[in-house]
């Protein structure tokens, strides 16, 4: 007959007295733990020896307090654990100190795990037992880890400045480490350099609310400050995302235009060619067209003025007459073209063509007044004069709400992806290669 077998026993907490100040100094990494702090004096105590002895005493100018007090036990990735070491590290660049809370957490079974935090920003980690593959990609520091590609974001220099309970290793007060992060958000791999032995370690970005939740800790998590290295973009996958949207409304909005285009017949319904000579003192140089007739629906009417002006100018003031009715359309244009060369070659400025559209234009019988001008005191000179071409066209196609439409949808894909650019900047901003041009904005 078979027995099921016998589940683990969980370890106990050992408690033993402090030989310095007397106080309880309470083991629970068991076998595991190679250093105690206590916390009543904070000395530093060898776990391996009988009676702990004294590694380090240390008088902290300030006494900090874990945000999840020692012995706090809660679950982690399903996992239960427990709260068992704290210690506060502190980097210094260009003479202003940074610091940031680290907590041990053990299972007696699963073994050790690290929550660190940051101005409100939590890391859950644990420790890398597959060496990563270093390398560089765009003249940068990469990691690759389990396929995985991390970019170098900095090195510093970590001292440890606060320690308190216990630790899987000789913790000392003072002591460094020469640290290295690369970032893969939401995760981030961390290379801890110190002595002879290197120690690499991966943690993944996780919100304060799930660090309260998962210990049962009162009140709510400390506001987060700006943008951590690896902490996710609330903006990813939304550039993408709002680009697509506007491709598809874009082709829409392109179908609509083609099928408008297709709608309109385009037919020229005047041409004809005329010229002009501007006379010193002439007063009236008006005259009107021919009759032409404008069938169908209302539609718009486009006025093309084609003129062979050279380094002049000439305006034309114009009405469109309803020979039946009398109503007139009164508008005007001016054309304008320039060119010569100077030491930087030639240049040119203006068109020697201007046009019009005249909307809802009803059917009937039409003709143009029109009253031409050009530059008299230019005519004082040389003789002043003009050719040019009036064309009428009725029921043109328009461009102008395609190009408001697309204005428009452009606007929110534009948004969106100046906001990603704007948090990737600052995430870099407190890196290595903070203001220097790259593809990770």
């Amino acid at each position: 007959m078979s027995t099921a077998p016998t589940p683990p026993k969980k370890p106990s907490v050992r408690s033993l007295a402090c030989p310095n100040c007397g106080g309880t100094v309470q083991i629970r990494g068991m076998g595991r733990t190679l250093s105690v702090v206590c916390i009543q004096c904070l000395s530093v105590l060898d776990a391996t020896t009988p009676g702990l002895q004294i590694l380090q005493k240390f008088q902290a100018k300030e006494r900090f307090r874990p945000l999840i007090p020692l012995g706090t036990r809660g679950t982690m990735r399903g996992d239960p654990y427990e709260a068992i070491g704290f210690q506060v590290r502190e980097m210094v660049v260009e003479g202003i100190p940074y610091q940031w809370n680290e907590y041990l957490l053990f299972n007696p079974f699963k073994g050790f795990r690290y929550l660190t935090e940051y101005n409100g920003h939590w890391n859950d980690a644990i420790t890398v037992h597959t060496l990563p593959a270093e390398g560089t990609s765009g003249g940068r520091r990469v990691a690759v880890l389990l396929g995985e590609t991390y970019k170098h974001y900095q090195s510093y220099q970590a001292t440890t400045i606060f320690v308190m309970g216990e630790f899987p290793w000789k913790v000392q007060v003072g002591e460094t480490a020469q640290c290295h992060d690369f970032i893969h958000p939401p995760r981030i791999l961390s290379l801890e350099a110190s002595g002879k032995e290197n120690v690499w370690s991966v943690a993944e970005y996780t919100p304060g609310e799930s660090v309260w939740s998962h210990f049962k800790l009162p009140g709510s998590p400390p506001a987060t400050e700006g943008v951590f290295p690896n902490q996710p973009s609330p903006h990813t996958g939304a550039p993408v995302k709002a680009w697509g949207r506007f491709a598809l409304w874009f082709l829409i909005l392109l179908l609509i235009q083609l099928v408008w285009a297709i709608a309109h017949s385009s037919k020229t319904v005047f041409s004809q060619k005329y010229s002009f000579t501007q006379h010193t003192g002439q007063s009236e140089n008006s005259f009107v067209t021919d009759v032409f007739d404008v069938g169908g629906r209302v539609s718009n009417l486009e006025v093309e003025l084609s003129t062979d002006l050279s380094n002049n100018w000439a305006f034309f003031q114009l009405a469109l007459i309803n020979s039946q009715t009398g109503h007139a359309y009164d508008f005007s244009r001016q054309v304008s073209y320039y060119s010569g060369r100077d030491s930087d070659g030639a240049w040119s400025e203006g068109r020697k063509k201007d046009t019009v559209v005249l909307s809802s234009i009803p059917a009937g019988r039409y003709y143009l007044r029109v009253e031409p001008e050009l530059d008299t005191e230019r005519a004082r000179v040389v003789a002043n004069s003009v050719r040019y071409q009036i064309k009428v066209t009725r029921d043109v196609t328009t461009y102008g709400f395609f190009f408001i439409g697309c204005l428009l949808l452009l606007i929110p894909p534009v948004i969106i992806t100046i906001r990603s650019m704007a948090f990737e900047t600052q995430r870099w901003s407190e890196s290595d290669y903070a203001g220097s041009s790259s593809d990770d904005s």
